[in-house]
């Protein structure tokens, strides 16, 4: 005789495991087959196998966001070459920090040095942020080696490179409906990072957030000022520069809101001491 109650107790425990996964998949999949197909489309099976990981980078959560930092991250290390100097690294992470306890922003930062001679520095999204040792040579104490710190913070706390990433996929034709698979979204945005100028407003904004940050930490803020004027003293246009738009413009403007401040600092322009520092890690 059969049991037919605990027939229909297995035949429910069944439909629970199998059927509403396989409904999920089909809508995933009849999504995608129904949005029309650009050039550089979705490639659909990895993403079924691999767990469907889309990015909607117009409505980015803060953990999503540093997940997608942290991707980037792992790709550029392959471009980068990233210092193994403990100590400078964790001289530079010690500016972040003060930097970070004083920012608009309550995320993670990572805060690393590239070995290259080139005045530069960079950051991605989700609190990583990546400075060069020509940099860092280039400052003449700390406090200028904390602005451009501060400025690359405010870049990622205005979200500028997901703003950049969001146009650059629609232009190119690689976002669905859904939004960007991860692949996609690491690879266009460690491009931007290393070799896209942002906008000059974009440029403004990480200044103003920057010096905030600056002057809440106690760093001098005319160091934001000084080290900007001493970039654009030299004879060639350092690469830190050459890629951010309007710079003596910039250099009014952050005159401008230093001015306007009261009690400004002058922690960290020992040159000597910063001098001698510097010296002593990059033995």
């Amino acid at each position: 005789m059969i049991n037919w109650n605990g027939f229909l107790a297995s035949y429910r425990l069944w439909r629970r495991r199998w059927f509403y996964p396989f409904i999920s998949v089909s809508v995933a999949l009849s999504l995608c087959l129904s949005t029309p197909l650009p050039s550089k489309a979705i490639d659909l099976l990895p993403l079924l196998f691999q767990g469907v990981q889309i990015f909607q980078l117009s409505n980015l959560s803060t953990r999503q966001e540093i997940d997608l930092g942290k991707q980037m991250n792992d790709e550029l290390r392959q471009e980068v070459r990233i210092s193994r100097n403990q100590q400078l690294n964790s001289y530079v992470e010690q500016i972040g920090r003060r930097l970070a306890a004083n920012s608009d922003r309550n995320i993670p930062y990572t805060f690393q040095v590239v070995e290259d001679e080139a005045v530069n520095a960079f950051a991605t999204t989700g609190g990583f942020v990546y400075i060069n040792e020509g940099l860092i040579k280039t400052a003449e104490n700390e406090a200028e080696l904390a602005s451009v710190i501060g400025h690359e913070m405010g870049h990622i706390e205005g979200k500028h490179l997901i703003k950049q990433m969001q146009q650059r996929a629609i232009a190119s034709g690689v976002a669905s409906a859904t939004g960007l698979n991860r692949s996609q979204a690491v690879g266009i945005g460690v491009d931007l990072a290393l070799n896209r100028p942002r906008s000059r407003q974009d440029e403004y904004d990480a200044d103003k957030r920057g010096l905030r940050a600056l002057t809440r930490a106690g760093y001098a803020p005319s160091a934001m000022v000084s080290f900007m004027k001493k970039l654009q003293g030299r004879s060639s246009i350092p690469t830190f520069l050459s890629t951010h738009p309007g710079a003596s413009d910039r250099v009014k403007s952050l005159q401008r809101q230093i001015d306007n401040q009261t009690g400004n600092s002058s922690y960290g322009l020992d040159n000597a001491a910063y001098q001698a520092k510097i010296r002593a890690l990059l033995r």
